[in-house]
């Protein structure tokens, strides 16, 4: 525990102000995501996902962002999955990007929705042939025996299917559509700069900086 509690980095790149941030998070976001993408190509779209069970209890995963625009942050999963049913019976969740060699985070909030049937099959028919058999392979989430039973479901459903692989009734795409966007840059001494857009009952964004 005291290695740890010595465990820490002095931020300092940059500062962020308000006169910096466009009026809308989207566009903000894009700005941030294109220089992110720039310095972390590998990994500028992996974002932690956060889902609650009807409980009350918090669930958190990496997974990966797929698309964004004004309605909102896509990813895509088997909606048989926990955060599938997590979301079915409580259609909330919070999106979290940390890209560390540029010292920035991003805090999204808000209500989340399938996608149609349409995006959905799009967007699998781009995926590589591998995760497309994977979809059907792994009943995601459940327990399961053993490594080889995963390997004989993949090679069931590649003879069943070959190349032409069909999207799975329980595949599809997720739609967070923000409530709250903050974007978060680390300062030193811990105080960070952090704003935060909050959608008002107009459509309209509000602005306000918030105390690191």
């Amino acid at each position: 525990m005291d290695a740890l509690s010595h465990l820490r980095e002095e931020y300092g790149l940059r500062g962020l102000a308000r006169k910096d941030l466009l009026a809308d998070p989207f566009r903000q976001f894009s700005v941030w995501f294109d220089e992110a993408r720039a310095a972390e190509p590998r990994d500028a779209n992996a974002m932690t996902l956060a889902t609650a069970a009807p409980e009350g209890e918090p669930f958190a995963r990496t997974v990966l962002l797929k698309g964004f625009d004004p309605g909102g942050f896509l990813f895509f999963t088997n909606y048989a999955s926990s955060k599938g049913r997590q979301l079915e019976a409580n259609p909330q969740a919070a999106l979290v990007f940390f890209w560390r060699t540029l010292e920035r985070q991003v805090c999204v909030g808000g209500a989340v929705s399938k996608v149609s049937r349409e995006e959905s099959e799009e967007y699998f028919r781009s995926r590589p042939l591998g995760s497309r058999l994977g979809a059907w392979a792994s009943a995601q989430s459940v327990p399961v025996a053993s490594r080889a039973v995963l390997e004989e479901r993949l090679a069931h459903y590649t003879k069943e299917f070959g190349a032409e692989v069909p999207l799975p009734p329980h595949w599809g795409g997720y739609r967070l559509a923000p409530k709250s966007v903050e974007f978060w840059q680390g300062r030193p001494d811990r105080l960070h700069d952090r704003f935060r857009y909050a959608l008002l009952p107009g459509g309209e964004w509000r602005i306000e900086r918030l105390s690191p």
